[in-house]
């Protein structure tokens, strides 16, 4: 098993998830976010705007589920139920992101081929579905997942430094308790209380994947230094232990 190699592949999938994420929903997404009656309007206006960011997302969800298909065969090693349950709340994630790629294709159409009597409202309801399904795939399950299940796979295994493993499993808690006051209308929902509860996620996400590409997974792993077998093939009932 080539650990090095899988090390930088997931550590570029997690670079992808913040190159396609972050202009997608400031930039991209702004003429349907920005414009509540964009449904109303007539004419391309931004459409390929729109149209990369639904492209973009479903990049993200690509790379979203490589984050936790790749490292798969090593995160076991610790843990098999953990690493299970991490692909499949990454999964879970994107499902939620693949919901909001729909409703933002969705408006576009009605805005090219709306049937008579079509009002804002309309737009607006799908723009909400939009961002419900951000609050609770990118706003809960990232904590889940990314923070909480990834944090602690990393952190028992010291395939990274526990320090920047505890990034996760402190942002991780952040995430689902930011998520959670927003969906009770506790606090404004992408509003700044929410944004700097998400700070220590952002920062464990991004300083993994950049260590994953510069330095891999520690050697000194206790789950890289097992022991391997490997079949003589001149004689098959023979095996030789590799340290």
């Amino acid at each position: 098993m080539d650990t090095r190699r899988i090390a930088t592949f997931t550590g570029w999938l997690w670079i992808a998830t913040f190159v396609f994420s972050i202009p997608t929903r400031f930039i991209l997404y702004a003429p349907i976010l920005d414009e509540p009656n964009y449904v109303t309007g007539a004419g391309e206006v931004a459409r390929a705007s729109l149209a990369t960011g639904a492209v973009f997302e479903l990049l993200v969800i690509i790379a979203n589920v490589g984050t936790a298909v790749v490292p798969f065969s090593i995160l076991k090693r610790q843990n098999e139920a953990g690493a299970v349950g991490y692909v499949s709340a990454r999964i879970v994630e994107s499902m939620f992101i693949g919901i909001g790629i729909l409703c933002i294709l969705a408006i576009v159409t009605l805005r090219q081929d709306a049937p008579s009597g079509t009002t804002a409202a309309l737009g607006q309801g799908l723009e909400a579905v939009y961002e419900w399904s951000f609050r609770i795939g990118p706003g809960f399950f990232v904590g889940v997942g990314n923070g909480l299940i990834l944090g602690w796979l990393m952190y028992t295994s010291g395939l990274v430094p526990r320090g920047m493993a505890m990034l996760g499993l402190i942002g991780g808690p952040l995430i689902i308790a930011s998520g959670t006051l927003g969906i009770f209308d506790v606090i404004e929902a992408d509003g700044p209380v929410q944004a700097i509860m998400t700070i220590p996620e952002f920062f464990w996400e991004l300083s993994l994947g950049i260590y994953l590409i510069v330095r891999g997974f520690r050697p000194s792993s206790p789950i890289l230094a097992m022991d391997t077998t490997i079949r003589v093939p001149e004689s098959p009932s023979a095996v030789r232990d590799e340290r």
